[in-house]
């Protein structure tokens, strides 16, 4: 049986290429790079998946995580957040103590203990170029156990469902029994989720992250021994151990304490931090000279894989630059020769650093709050706009498209993007219900293959995109999957529009509208005096091939 270099931790010296042990040679230098798999090659969102809110169901009961005082709404005396999340794809949200939203819509916020929820995360990430999720688990044995053990639940059936990995990513900040109790966490509660097809595994071994050793904090006081128990413990299980680490892991300093690297050294993987270390292009720059490139020489000297983050950054601090500070980021990362990369954070709400759908806008943001929009430094944004980022660093990032020092990425879908854009591409949807997997999203996600479909034989239906601002619009094109299986049907339909989401009008009138597997299975819906709204909704009626309303594509064209 081969005898992995982490069970001799404690005889290995920095810097050291190989050494002998009972007639064994350990690896070091000379260590080839992990191929491919779930975490290498690939973009891993942090997800923390911490929300709840009173009534969702969940054991804590509680505001988890959306206020300091967990039994009390939010308001802008009770806040923790720095930015608003978009809700309107959630299907349940939850009433605060906020004001209204700017543009009078109730200032609710959603729970991630509703699979709803965590499905449509998971379907955020399938859309976007987010291979693997890494969840957090913070200390388990207290009373947010119960619903992280259910959220854990839920995230897996939502990878399983959407196709994207997920691992367990263990946060052991403030974890006062830590070297025993995780251990215990993993035999008898989360090792179980390994058995999922959707769990990352890297090397044909299951992932676990261990965020937090070799801080220089109190929240963090093991000593390297204790530490390294853990990480060789992990690895007999047959584990692929992530490290996430100091930004100064490699020297000791600053962050880090000094005598661990023989800890760091230890992990399979190592992921630096890096919130709160950078907020400028020019400091991106300055990391990539002094922790990016010496970095990634030292993991390759020791047949380490390295994962740096790639942050947003704070949008309660104006980081952000409407996206130039993050594409920084992964330029820097690509021309340094990064293979994979964690994105500080996915749901982060708590430090402004999140890539989901956040408010674009002051109309999205509860009124008097204070708190900012993606459109804070004047560059209107769509909620996507981060996500879609993301998707676009990862596509360089992998080699698929070229490295550029120039963001391609436009904050708003179709702005500057050719003459004549789908406006409803990755737009929020809408709808007056589903039937099983087949959300209104689908519409809209650029697949041909993935549909909405209504509740079936409950007549009139409706679906809805909102195109962000009010536009002027003249045609909409929808279609159904190109598969000969979708027979030719014909499915009758009202255009209505809106400016506010709530006063409708018809654009145009009821009519059937024929889609045939023979021409693509499209129908063009066009209106050439145009008209102008933000939400575009068809209304269905009736449908000759199945009774319910059907749209694998929704897209709406200014001419």
């Amino acid at each position: 049986m081969a005898v992995s270099r982490r069970t001799f931790l404690s005889t290995l010296s920095a810097g050291a290429a190989g050494v002998a042990l009972g007639g064994l040679t350990l690896p070091g230098s000379a260590r080839a790079a992990s191929p491919a798999g779930d975490v290498v090659g690939k973009v891993t969102v942090g997800y923390q998946g911490w929300f709840a809110c009173p009534g969702d169901g969940a054991p804590i009961d509680a505001w988890w995580h959306w206020s300091q005082n967990w039994s009390q709404a939010p308001s802008p005396g009770n806040n923790v957040i720095k930015a608003w999340p978009d809700s309107r794809e959630f299907s349940a949200t939850y009433q605060t103590a906020y004001a209204n939203l700017g543009d009078g819509g109730p200032a609710t916020l959603f729970s991630s203990y509703d699979q709803q929820t965590i499905d449509t995360h998971f379907q955020w990430m399938q859309q976007n170029g987010c291979d693997t999720a890494a969840l957090q688990r913070f200390d388990p044995n207290g009373s947010e156990g119960p619903t992280r053990d259910a959220i854990t639940s839920r995230v897996r059936s939502s990878a399983e469902s959407h196709g994207v990995k997920f691992y367990v990513m263990y946060d052991v900040s403030g974890w006062t029994n830590m070297q025993s109790e995780i251990k215990t966490d993993w035999t008898n509660k989360m090792s179980a989720h390994t058995a999922s097809s959707a769990y990352a595994r890297q090397n044909g071994r299951p992932v676990v992250g261990i965020w937090g050793f070799g801080f220089n904090d109190a929240n963090h006081p093991w000593d390297p021994a204790a530490c390294a128990d853990v990480i060789s413990w992990f690895t007999s299980q047959g584990c692929y151990v992530m490290g996430g680490v100091p930004t100064w892991w490699r020297l000791g300093t600053n962050d880090s304490r000094a005598g661990y690297l023989d800890v760091y050294h230890a992990f399979d993987m190592l992921s630096p931090w890096m919130v709160g270390r950078i907020g400028t292009v020019a400091d991106v720059d300055n990391f990539y000279t002094n922790a990016t490139v010496p970095d990634l020489a030292d993991c390759n000297a020791h047949g380490i894989d390295y994962q740096p983050c790639v942050l947003p950054g704070d949008l309660s601090a104006r980081q952000r630059a409407h996206g130039d500070f993050m594409w920084r980021q992964f330029y820097d990362m690509t021309r340094a020769g990064v293979q994979s990369l964690y994105i500080s954070m996915f749901d982060e709400f708590g430090e402004g650093n999140q890539i989901a759908k956040t408010a674009e806008n002051q109309g999205q943001v509860p009124a008097g709050s204070g708190l900012l929009a993606l459109d804070e430094d004047g560059t209107a944004c769509s909620s996507d706009y981060y996500l879609r980022l993301t998707a676009d660093g990862g596509k360089m990032l992998k080699g698929q498209t070229a490295l550029t020092a120039t963001r391609p990425t436009q904050p708003v879908v179709g702005s500057g993007g050719g003459s004549n854009p789908d406006l409803a591409l990755h737009q929020p949807t809408a709808d007056s219900g589903h039937t099983q997997v087949y959300v209104s999203a689908n519409a809209v996600d650029g697949d041909p293959n993935t549909y909405w479909e209504s509740v079936d034989n409950a007549f009139p239906q409706w679906l809805q995109v909102d195109l962000g601002s009010a536009v002027t619009t003249s045609r909409i094109v929808l279609t159904l999957p190109p598969s000969t299986a979708w027979g030719a049907r014909t499915q009758t339909i009202t255009v209505l529009g809106s400016t506010d989401g709530t006063n409708f009008s018809t654009v145009v009138g009821s009519a059937g509208y024929t889609f045939d597997p023979a021409t693509g299975n499209t129908a063009t819906i066009a209106y050439p005096g145009g008209a102008t709204a933000r939400y575009v909704r068809l209304f269905f009626t009736a449908n000759t091939g199945w009774p319910a309303g059907q749209a694998s594509g929704f897209s709406v064209y200014a001419t």
